[in-house]
């Protein structure tokens, strides 16, 4: 028979153990699936699940029986104290990440604060909402760029890239996974300038007919090769084609002469197309040498990332039903004819030898220092000669500053990884200016580095040691930042 006391519990009469031990409390006793044993009552260790002893229960003293409870309450304390744990990191991420949102904002404003002393500081006249006297087509842009922009989270840049293509005549390259929003764009361009919008999907089997129309019937009556164009690539104003890269050489011939020329050989008939800019989009860089030139045809390239974790919350409650309703409902602000015609336009805008000595140099480097060599086409440079007048133009500027040549980035590179290599050099290269913001920013990164180790601190007392030598740190800093900026008055006083 069973004891009458097994560490320190009461039994009941006979062999049974009472309803009240749990599995915890049975330490060194081996328990599996009741069947019959000694003990023919279950003990449970949660609900609906049963256990019987399979060893004889021996006695104990009535310590062991805390020791024992003692170790099991460590151990979910310690359990619970690891899940606690995680879900609190969490918390603090996000905290963190919305912290640096705010952060990131409140230095914009003070940015913006201070350029608005130093242009004042340099007679520059500024209206009430910040902003300098700019032309009637200067403040089109703006508002087109609002627009656009609405119901999209971090497509500023890709934004502001797609108008100026289409400024320019030239087209641009989205390269990215997919669901990034690059169809979208597309969209957007044609209900901005209200022209005639055409979309497809390449694939490997494609045929040209799905770009540039059926053979026409009646022409094949009167032995005539054309193809009913209306509806298709030849007569659109915007197009977005994805996976552009899965042109088969059946389409690439009729495709580049449409890119680069704005021509279609209809027949024995080359017809002008109307094409304003045609978006391409891609998960992957060309991987024949076929498509070279094909690659080569879309001045601007642009790598489209996804949405950051900071931008989420931010994302989830957009509704893009109601902003592309907007869109569709806005009045033409910029026509596709107005678009055809800014080359002529800005044509009469100045383009400095310093800007032309900056990029002669630049392809240089990319092209005899840089590893691996990035090679830039006559064409290409001569197109982003007449990309830079046209973005001076379409901001009210008649002459180029070498702060414009920061868009080459944007349109010098073979591969994504060129671009930041692009942008550094032109940052070290352009003015004084260049090695004082680099110099800036280290420092800048190393306070807010300091500040946050000193974050409990602070909160207390921000006039302490740690905190007036942070505060005299960054004045110098800002300080060091207005001198330089004071080097950009001529891009300053006409922008």
């Amino acid at each position: 028979k069973v004891p009458r006391q097994v560490r320190g519990l009461t039994l009941a009469q006979g062999s049974m153990v009472s309803q009240g031990i749990r599995c915890a409390s049975l330490g060194g006793i081996r328990l599996r699936a009741p069947q019959s044993t000694l003990v023919n009552r279950t003990v449970r260790s949660r609900p609906n699940v049963g256990y019987t002893c399979t060893q004889p229960v021996h006695s104990r003293p009535c310590g062991y029986r805390k020791v024992q409870l003692k170790r099991q309450t460590r151990l979910q304390c310690r359990a619970t104290s690891e899940g606690d744990d995680q879900e609190a990191w969490k918390v603090q991420l996000r905290e963190n990440e919305a912290r640096d949102s705010e952060d990131m904002d409140a230095v914009g404003q003070e940015i913006d604060m201070r350029m608005e002393e130093l242009l004042a500081r340099q007679g520059v006249q500024v209206n009430g909402n910040g902003n300098t006297p700019k032309t009637q087509l200067a403040d089109r842009v703006a508002e087109a760029l609002s627009l656009l922009e609405s119901g999209l989270i971090e497509r500023g840049t890709e934004v502001r890239l797609m108008l100026l293509a289409a400024f320019c005549g030239e087209h641009l390259l989205l390269l990215g996974p997919p669901g990034t929003a690059k169809s979208e764009l597309g969209r957007r361009l044609s209900l901005l300038c209200k022209g005639r919008y055409f979309e497809r999907l390449l694939t490997r089997f494609s045929v040209p007919e799905e770009l540039f129309g059926p053979l026409s019937l009646k022409g094949l009556e009167q032995d005539e090769y054309i193809r009913a164009i209306d509806g298709y690539l030849p007569t659109a104003d915007v197009a977005f084609v994805d996976e552009i890269f899965k042109a088969n050489s059946a389409i690439l011939n009729s495709l580049l002469t449409i890119l680069n020329e704005g021509l279609f050989d209809n027949g024995s008939e080359r017809v002008r197309v109307p094409l304003t800019c045609m978006v391409g989009a891609s998960n992957e860089l060309p991987e024949s040498e076929e498509l070279d030139a094909l690659y080569d045809r879309f001045l601007f390239r642009k790598m489209v990332d996804q949405v950051s974790p900071a931008a989420l919350k931010d994302l989830l409650a957009l509704n893009p039903l109601d902003e592309r309703a907007l869109l569709e409902a806005s009045e033409s602000l910029i026509s596709s004819n107005e678009m055809r015609s800014a080359s002529v336009e800005a044509s009469s805008v100045a383009v400095p030898d310093s800007v032309v000595d900056l990029i002669c140099d630049l392809r240089i480097w990319l092209q005899e220092s840089c590893e691996p060599p990035v090679y830039i086409s006559d064409r290409r440079l001569v197109k982003s000669i007449n990309m830079l007048k046209i973005a001076a133009w379409t901001s009210g500027r008649s002459s180029v500053s070498e702060y414009d040549c920061l868009l080459l980035q944007h349109t010098f590179w073979q591969r994504p990884e060129d671009a930041e290599k692009i942008f550094r050099w032109l940052i070290e290269r352009i003015g004084e200016s260049g090695a004082g913001l680099k110099q800036a920013q280290y420092l800048l990164a190393e306070l807010y580095n300091r500040a946050c180790r000193q974050e409990d601190k602070l909160e207390v007392d921000r006039d302490s040691d740690e905190g007036q030598a942070l505060k005299e740190e960054v004045t110098a800093i800002r300080e060091m930042l207005e001198s330089r900026f004071e080097s950009m008055q001529v891009c300053v006083r006409n922008a």
